[in-house]
């Protein structure tokens, strides 16, 4: 009898090697695994249906930026609009720390368009509207050629724009 446990045991380890593994990215010194939606941990669950609770999920990155782990769940919205939620998940606890999407470059406040023109901004080729928590917006200016990292950010917050002389933290 003990053979068959074995061979089953074995057998049930070889198909659980046979399964393709998650991708694994390495992206500007973030590490980026592919996750499920399925298996999403119970928290950022619940932290994605309390913020949007009309989204369908349709893609998960897992991503370790600087010690932090974050889970970016992208999905459709009952409207059928693309959006975008960055959760931290720290010792179990998950919180939306932005609310994202693209624009069109007329789509961007005026303020924000001159404010990154002054700045020696040309026309982005992607702009990604991501909505803090605090209420201030960031503006992701992609430029031709460098889709990893924004050419520029600018934010808005309380009336106020500015164009950030460093990365957002998120």
């Amino acid at each position: 009898m003990k053979p068959v446990i074995y061979i089953t045991i074995a057998a049930g380890l070889l198909a659980a090697c046979s399964q393709e593994p998650a991708q694994t990215l390495q992206s500007q010194g973030d590490i980026v695994t592919e996750v499920a939606p399925d298996d999403l941990p119970g928290p950022v669950q619940a932290a994605v249906s309390a913020a949007m609770p009309d989204m369908t999920v349709q893609e998960v990155l897992r991503k370790e930026r600087d010690e932090r782990v974050y889970f970016d769940v992208e999905g459709e919205r009952a409207d059928g609009s693309e959006i975008e939620l960055d959760i931290l998940y720290a010792d179990g606890v998950a919180e939306v720390v932005e609310i994202q999407r693209d624009l069109a470059w007329p789509d961007v406040p005026a303020t924000v368009r001159e404010a990154a023109q002054s700045a020696g901004a040309g026309e982005p080729v992607r702009i990604i509207e991501s909505v803090q928590t605090d209420g201030s917006i960031i503006y992701e200016l992609f430029a031709e050629g460098q889709p990893s990292d924004p050419a520029m950010e600018v934010k808005t917050s309380d009336g106020q724009v500015e164009v950030l002389a460093e990365r957002w933290p998120h």
